[in-house]
């Protein structure tokens, strides 16, 4: 009945944000709580959403001083160089623009950090969407399909949560899926390829050295995002590259919590940078909208996993589904779990399925004689259609900050993510990472 309840609840949520009926903020808060009370958890419902938000507290302010942060460097114009090459370098063709896309999501999240990627990503290149009239779709589908491979990296998350939750050898499960990132990372650059195509069939190249004068230099200054203003720091560039350099190296170090280091480091910046305090008012004040919109959201994603995670909805699930699995298709597990972990971490958070739902799917595999490493590796593939889970409070940013609506974004993103996590699991099988 846990089970039935469970899926009707995602099922309905995802109907109302995806059909336009609610926005996902309310469907947040409004959908699990109508079940918990069909369910006959009222009683229960106010301890539940504060547990689920108290977990993702910590996201909710790691993201709101990113926020802040990345936004002062943008302020400052620590950027404008990179996508000043960026033009260069594409010269008008969506082709170029799309592929530079790819490469940049790819190099930049590396890092581990889909957050920091959004924010370098689509603040360098949506000028260049918006003044050739591309897609608005693209530019958000390629980042977050570039975060969706690299997320395997052992500091990225899950990886770290499949071994644990497995207490395995963390090489053991991750080098032998570098192959297999490769893999995805072509992938999504043939994707790339695929969307940049279609749109210079469309718009055509153009070609910025044919341009007037005047046409010419208000394109560099639009599709560059530079603009002459009092708030762009210049002679700061190297100092704010240092620290920017500086983040990035102690998140990946795991110095401190990513929400001490985003803390001190947004501190920093706008000291720095904007020293008056009238200043510092204004720039906050500047991005504040930003940080309400993805905050109120995580905050309303942690009421959303509260809840099927305190009603015992999700454990339910995961165990009807484990328990659909015919004894003869036992031996093909790894495969099974490489495909149904794209639904399963779709639906519900990292945390649930790789601690909640793997054990008990690696615990069946070793009946038919199956590593837990070979289960392990295989749950990891479903990460690039993970990613455009209302559950993620980044994908949150990535939509805020490329101005598209969050169901259209699922709806164009969702078959060229599954791509990935097939192009990945046809490597992994072809060198042997996961057996047939």
């Amino acid at each position: 009945m846990l089970a039935l309840l469970g899926y009707l609840m995602v099922a309905v949520f995802m109907f109302l944000i995806m059909t336009g009926r609610l926005s996902a903020l309310i469907a947040l808060i409004v959908v699990p709580v109508a079940f918990a009370v069909i369910g006959g958890f009222g009683s229960e419902l106010g301890p539940m959403l504060i547990e689920g938000i108290n977990q993702l507290a910590p996201t909710g302010v790691m993201l709101m001083f990113a926020i802040l942060y990345f936004g002062i460097m943008i302020d400052a114009g620590l950027f404008d160089p990179v996508v000043g090459a960026i033009l260069k370098a594409v010269k008008g063709d969506p082709l170029k623009i799309v592929v530079g896309t790819a490469i940049l999501a790819l190099v930049v999240s590396l890092d581990g950090d889909g957050t920091t990627t959004y924010m370098i990503t689509i603040s360098a290149m949506l000028p260049l969407y918006q003044r050739l009239g591309m897609n608005p779709l693209i530019l958000p589908a390629v980042a977050i399909m570039g975060v969706g491979v690299t997320n395997l990296t052992p500091w990225g998350g899950p990886t770290a949560r499949a071994v644990s939750a497995l207490s395995l050898d963390m090489s053991e499960v991750f080098v032998p899926l570098v192959p297999v990132m490769i893999g995805g990372a072509a992938w999504v650059i043939f994707a790339a390829y695929m969307f940049g195509k279609k749109e210079r069939k469309r718009l055509g190249v153009l070609d910025i050295a044919k341009l007037p004068q005047k046409d010419r230099l208000a394109f560099r200054q639009q599709a560059a995002a530079v603009e002459v203003s009092e708030e762009k720091r210049p002679k700061l560039l190297w100092v704010n590259f240092t620290l920017t350099v500086l983040l990035l190296a102690a998140l990946i170090m795991g110095i401190m919590p990513l929400p001490a280091l985003f803390m001190i480091a947004f501190a920093i910046a706008i000291l720095i940078n904007y020293p008056n305090l009238d200043d510092q008012k204004e720039r906050i004040k500047e991005h504040a909208g930003n940080v309400l919109a993805v905050v109120s959201l995580v905050f309303a994603a942690g009421a959303f996993t509260g809840i099927l995670s305190g009603t015992k909805m999700v454990d339910a699930m995961a165990n009807s589904l484990v328990a659909l699995i015919p004894d003869a298709l036992g031996p093909f597990l790894p495969i099974i779990t490489a495909i149904t972990s794209m639904p399963f971490t779709f639906f519900m958070s990292n945390d649930a399925y790789y601690f909640g739902m793997l054990p008990i799917i690696a615990e069946a595999a070793t009946n038919y004689g199956i590593n837990p490493v070979e289960i392990a590796r295989a749950s990891l593939l479903g990460q690039p259609v993970h990613l455009l889970s209302p559950l993620v409070a980044s994908t949150y940013l990535l939509v805020g900050m490329s101005k598209v609506d969050f169901g259209d974004f699922q709806k164009f993103t969702i078959k060229w993510t599954v791509g990935t996590t097939l192009a990945m699991l046809v490597v992994a099988l072809a060198i042997g990472v996961i057996s047939l």
